[in-house]
């Protein structure tokens, strides 16, 4: 969903038509694609990794009623971001230098990057999601969690990338995009209220 909203939408066409420049079938887009989404994958493990890491380095802590109750208003801090009720700069130029390389690797790298670079378009979700695994403490899950999330923002590039005719009939961002991301937001919002109900619960 959220590789549909309007700060990442736009940024489709530019990381497709790099995969779709160098593949000449439909079984070469796809394990080209497949290797930028790993890319885009493999960066956000690594902020799952780091956040269970804070999370196990505090230990108790992140148990503590008040650690709930900190993440639970980050988590609406950032949903209420996601409808607009605060600004946060976000930015949405795709200058990557990565572009212009070959081979596979390159594809690799151009998904990494792709993750920091798109990444403060994502502050509210990956902030809600890193903060959430702080309180979880388990290495696996928080590096898993993220992939996941990863592959599926990555799912619309995985399809664009195979299918170079879905990229001609993918609609232009407009409300519809606008109306996802309040959903995003709504949803960081009673998510965030829900931590906040369990610290006060903690008490």
């Amino acid at each position: 969903m959220l590789s549909l909203t309007p700060c990442v939408y736009p940024l489709i066409p530019v990381s497709v038509s790099y995969i779709s420049a160098r593949s000449n079938s439909k079984p070469k887009g796809f394990i080209l694609s497949f290797i930028y989404v790993t890319g885009l994958a493999f960066t956000y493990s690594i902020l799952g990794l780091a956040a269970s890491l804070t999370g196990k380095i505090f230990g108790s802590i992140s148990n503590h009623p008040l650690t709930y109750l900190v993440v639970g208003l980050v988590i609406v801090v950032f949903g209420l971001v996601m409808l607009d009720l605060f600004n946060m700069p976000f930015r949405t130029n795709f200058n990557n230098p990565v572009l212009k390389k070959k081979g596979y690797f390159a594809i690799f790298l151009l998904g990494v990057t792709s993750g920091f670079i798109i990444s403060p378009c994502l502050t509210p979700v990956l902030g809600s999601i890193l903060s959430y695994l702080a309180t979880r403490k388990n290495i696996f899950y928080g590096m898993s969690l993220l992939a996941v999330f990863a592959y599926g923002m990555g799912l619309i590039f995985l399809l664009s990338g195979t299918f170079a005719g879905i990229l001609v009939n993918l609609p232009k961002t407009g409300r519809w995009s606008v109306y996802l991301k309040k959903i995003a937001g709504i949803v960081l919002v009673l998510m965030g209220l829900y931590f906040i109900y369990l610290g006060i619960r903690r008490f």
